[in-house]
């Protein structure tokens, strides 16, 4: 009996259409993860837990937290990726600005301008308290000479940001001891 080899399966196909089929699965189930309260620990300046990690889940508004949700799952699957100064596409790196830019451009259809100053000047709503965040807003941090620095607020005290140059992009307490005492406010352009 002769078998044509175009019905053959090698194992390593096989593998990988298993793969390509668990992949949908995995993903739920990591994105599951991040939302629970089993935490993973980021590199941060320090290893305390956020204060404000038991509040409830706060979303902009009825009529936009699906476009929040949006916002928070592509901030979410950015998380890992390398920092460069100007940077603003996931192949090139990204520079907090450009991140925060190519979040709400592609999940949110929102153009940014590529500078935490321009974009802290920016109209929305501005909320001056950690504890009222909603998921989704813009965070802002500087010092005297004023803004330096803005993220995406994923809620639970935790915001997502390109920190330095040499790191990567990820996931921080907002309340930390460095964040906490460089916070200046938040932006809700999604209200």
């Amino acid at each position: 009996m002769h078998l044509d080899c175009s019905c053959r399966i090698t194992s390593q196909q096989a593998v990988w259409r298993v793969v390509r089929k668990a992949m949908p699965v995995v993903l739920v189930l990591l994105l599951a993860a991040c939302a629970s309260n089993s935490r993973r620990h980021e590199p941060t300046f320090t290893s305390s837990h956020s204060s404000l990690a038991d509040l409830p889940a706060r979303a902009p508004s009825d009529a936009n937290a699906g476009t929040a949700n949006d916002v928070l799952f592509r901030a979410m699957a950015l998380v890992g990726t390398p920092y460069h100064w100007g940077g603003n596409t996931p192949a090139g790196g990204f520079d907090c600005s450009g991140l925060v830019d190519y979040i709400y451009r592609h999940a949110a259809d929102i153009l940014l301008p590529h500078s935490s100053r321009e974009m802290a000047a920016m109209d929305g709503r501005k909320v001056t308290r950690m504890t009222e965040l909603a998921s989704g807003d813009l965070v802002f941090f500087g010092n005297r000479s004023g803004i330096d620095h803005v993220g995406v607020y994923v809620g639970k005290g935790r915001f997502v940001h390109a920190p330095n140059s040499g790191g990567t992009v990820r996931l921080d307490d907002i309340d930390g001891p460095y964040w906490g005492d460089h916070f200046a406010y938040g932006k809700r352009l999604l209200d």
